[in-house]
């Protein structure tokens, strides 16, 4: 987390949190979700303006993290930004490198390979200590050598049963309004 993010969290601690306004969709693209798009639906049936802006876009990989829910989110500031995931909270790019292969968060942040998973569509997905992430569509073909050289064994897997095996919230804005509704009906 950036240092400037860490100063503005102890200035103000009580900022209240963001919901619905930002998405990650399958192929680790950015997405603004203003009032009008998150009014059409949600995430990724409407997905916003897709964020092109460098700079930006590497503050986020670089304050982008999850809670204890599993719900991630980009912390802005004093704002935690909670953000709607198309499949996965991470975003995969494979490469080929000598006898081996790389693995590279959509935020820039290697990884180490725990896990092969394929979902009942094909998509593939792989699992590591910083959580579950579904391999960039232009490197299904370099995943696949590995998967023929025997490094990685795909298990199949229901995309539905990802969130709860794996730990991660796809619609933090979903989980925030059922857990305020289920408040509500509690309340004397």
């Amino acid at each position: 987390m950036d240092d400037i993010v860490k100063q503005a969290l102890a200035k103000w601690p009580n900022v209240p949190h963001c919901y619905g306004w930002l998405g990650l969709d399958a192929r680790g693209n950015w997405y603004m979700r203003d009032d009008r798009t998150q009014a059409e639906g949600p995430f990724p049936a409407a997905k916003g303006s897709m964020l092109r802006h460098d700079k930006l876009i590497e503050f986020i990989h670089r304050n982008y993290e999850h809670d204890g829910e599993g719900q991630w989110f980009f912390q802005n500031g004093p704002q935690r930004v909670y953000v709607e995931l198309e499949a996965a909270p991470l975003v995969w790019r494979v490469a080929e490198q000598g006898d081996g292969f790389t693995v590279t968060a959509h935020t820039g942040q290697p990884a180490e390979v725990t896990g092969c998973l394929l979902d009942e569509e094909g998509r593939l997905y792989l699992s590591s200590p910083a959580g579950l992430g579904l391999v960039h569509t232009q490197d299904v073909g370099i995943a696949a050598e590995a998967i023929e050289r025997g490094l990685w064994t795909p298990e199949e897997v229901r995309a539905a049963q990802l969130p709860g095996r794996f730990g991660h919230v796809l619609s933090p804005a979903q989980h925030h309004a059922e857990a305020a509704a289920a408040a509500e009906t509690t309340r004397p």
